[in-house]
């Protein structure tokens, strides 16, 4: 058996996913596309040599008789309209970030999951299915540092084209919200941003750096400084302050050189290049996952937990103090992802 999948949206992400479950994954094949830009949509059903019809709009994609589950990589502000519609269909969904662009939004498909009755959203969240910080989160589990007191953490981007706002809180930062909640296995309860003085490389109008000091309701105390400007390379780093030791987030593989007197290793620059593995295990496991009739990744409440944090973050850099993260109780109904969650 196949699952038969279809695409919302053929931008860069949309057309590396589609690239992926074609031609590196098994278990699916994609049967359905569309794009604003239907012409985009067609080059890339020809180039990929896809048996795939292009559909006019997200909803038709949703609605067609051939599609088992859906994976939505459209415009931001398109997220919860399509996502909401899936759960209205009783399709399975993947959806990339934001899962919602507002707190509100995200919550609003968290209820319709809910009265739907069976977990059907996944977020892309990839930093779960790399590597290293599943070898970190296996080390932190086993207790081989002791129960973590701190965390410090750094993401670090070459440059930034296109940011402005808040959005290195809101589109860099939320993979560190996602991710730590993760690997701690606990939640936030309150914020604070500091801004350290501004790197003239930033684009007119964007604060950059950023420092994010988030405590969890274990008490942990994690600091996390995000540079988008960075100029040297792709870089993100973690470290884990245990009671009886610390653990750090690997490397990722590389070659260390000693040449001309130096004693060198490569910097990655591309975020993608960071973590392309992890979204090839990402999309395997969803697709093994939505198979077997489950969902076992980032689930809609965390992506609401993400929404809330990220606003919170932001308006603690707006009012320079510490802001309470403050949400329901996680429903009963996202119990049984558990198992995940702590695996």
């Amino acid at each position: 058996m196949v699952l038969k999948i279809g695409v919302i949206g053929t931008g860069a992400i949309g057309q590396d996913h589609i690239r992926r479950i074609t031609h590196s994954l098994t278990g699916a094949e994609i049967v359905a596309v569309t794009d604003v830009n239907k012409e985009q949509a067609y080059t890339v059903v020809e180039r990929e040599n896809l048996n795939a019809k292009v559909y006019e709009n997200g909803h038709d994609v949703i609605e067609a008789d051939e599609v088992d589950a859906v994976i939505v990589t459209s415009w931001g502000p398109t997220h919860e309209e399509f996502v909401l519609a899936s759960i209205a269909a009783g399709k399975p969904v993947f959806c990339e970030k934001p899962l919602a662009t507002t707190a509100e939004g995200c919550k609003k498909i968290v209820d319709a999951e809910i009265a739907h009755g069976k977990p059907l959203v996944q977020v892309g969240f990839m930093r779960r299915y790399d590597k290293s910080y599943r070898q970190l989160k296996k080390v932190v589990d086993a207790g081989k540092v002791g129960d973590p007191l701190m965390v410090h953490c750094a993401h670090r981007a070459p440059s930034a084209p296109g940011f402005s706002g808040d959005m290195a809180l809101t589109d860099a930062f939320v993979h560190e919200i996602d991710v730590l909640r993760w690997l701690l296995n606990d939640d936030y309860v309150s914020a604070q941003v500091i801004l350290p003085r501004n790197t003239r490389l930033a684009d007119k109008g964007l604060q950059d750096p950023h420092i994010v000091l988030l405590e969890t309701k274990q008490g942990i105390r994690i600091d996390t400084e995000i540079f988008v400007n960075c100029q040297y390379g792709y870089d993100i780093q973690c470290q884990v302050v245990g009671e009886t030791g610390t653990a750090n987030l690997p490397e990722p593989s590389s070659v260390t050189i000693r040449s001309e007197t130096k004693l060198s290793t490569d910097i990655l620059v591309d975020w993608k290049d960071r973590f392309i593995d992890s979204y090839d295990v990402e999309l395997q496991e969803w697709i093994n996952s939505t198979m077997k009739g489950e969902m076992n990744g980032p689930s809609a409440w965390d992506g609401y937990v993400v929404a809330v944090t990220a606003d919170a973050c932001v308006k603690a850099k707006e009012t320079g103090g510490i802001v309470p993260i403050e949400m329901p109780e996680r429903p009963a109904f996202y119990d049984k992802l558990d198992a995940f969650i702590k695996a």
